[in-house]
């Protein structure tokens, strides 16, 4: 049986990663895997760098210094690993869930990913509290990293957790893009939601002919969809719709060249998660 993994990257994205990863297992009948990963250091300066450029008389000793420190600083990060994992693990058995494991590793978030790639049916993952240009959709870059090497689901878990009972397919008529609608009406992640789906741009007639096909797609698949073509730009429409109809999920699809995943991975100046809070489901 493949896990849903749950990315737990932060003590603030804690108790969201952790329910929406419990909302998917239960929708899944999937096992949970708890993942923490200590990454590398990549900004800090190589103690090996420093060595050529201190002065005879001090080398020695504040080498040693930064090398404790760096050890000191690797030692804290475990343990707050390690606690994160803690949290993590008695929310999910408080709210039932009996297939559970925690995995605690250090790397490279996407590596890591990448190795446990096969074992998984979807990753739940979180925005890294690091702060970065909000041009995208995804803003943080370690997020967008895994969305383009991944080739399983990802769930973007919200802010705070809200359980799913409306989700919005960004959609734009692309081969790419109705792929997406296919695998929507055959996800048991989504079934019994309400969906919407949504065109944007100036061309209503093809809109009309594309979203009469994605009606008749998601109704193979149980679905009564709610349709609708704005004049607006993707981003703008996207925002827009999913706060005026209280949408819980976005869901997109990030592969090939269509519109919408160059508006997933960077394309876009508008940052739709700064606007409406809710989760995001990207399928590969």
């Amino acid at each position: 049986m493949k896990n849903v993994i749950a990315c737990i990257s932060s003590p603030r994205r804690v108790q969201s990663i952790c329910d929406y990863a419990i909302w998917a297992v239960r929708r899944l009948g999937s096992e949970l895997e708890l993942l923490h990963v200590v990454e590398r250091e990549q900004d800090a300066v190589p103690i090996a760098d420093l060595s050529g450029g201190i002065w005879m008389g001090t080398q020695e000793t504040l080498l040693k210094e930064l090398a404790e420190l760096d050890e000191r600083r690797q030692q804290l990060a475990q343990e707050q690993g390690r606690q994160l994992l803690q949290a993590a693990t008695e929310r999910a058995r408080e709210a039932g869930i009996q297939g559970l494991a925690g995995l605690a590793r250090q790397g490279y978030l996407v590596d890591v990913l990448l190795e446990l790639e096969d074992d998984a049916r979807l990753f739940v993952m979180g925005q890294h509290d690091r702060p970065t240009k909000p041009s995208r959709l995804l803003p943080d870059q370690h997020l967008e990293a895994a969305v383009r090497a991944l080739h399983r689901p990802v769930l973007v878990a919200g802010p705070s957790f809200v359980t799913p009972t409306r989700f919005l397919v960004a959609f734009d008529g692309s081969a790419t893009s109705r792929k997406t609608v296919e695998m929507v009406s055959r996800s048991p992640l989504l079934q019994g939601m309400q969906a919407h789906v949504l065109t944007a741009g100036s061309d209503a007639g093809e809109a009309r002919q594309a979203l009469q096909w994605a009606r008749e797609q998601l109704a193979q698949g149980g679905f009564d969809a709610i349709t609708h073509h704005a004049a607006e730009r993707p981003a703008d429409a996207l925002a827009a719709y999913a706060g005026q109809h209280g949408i819980d999920m976005l869901v997109m699809g990030a592969y090939g060249h269509s519109r919408i995943r160059q508006l997933v991975l960077g394309s876009t100046t508008t940052e739709i998660l700064s606007r409406v809070s809710l989760a995001v489901l990207i399928l590969r």
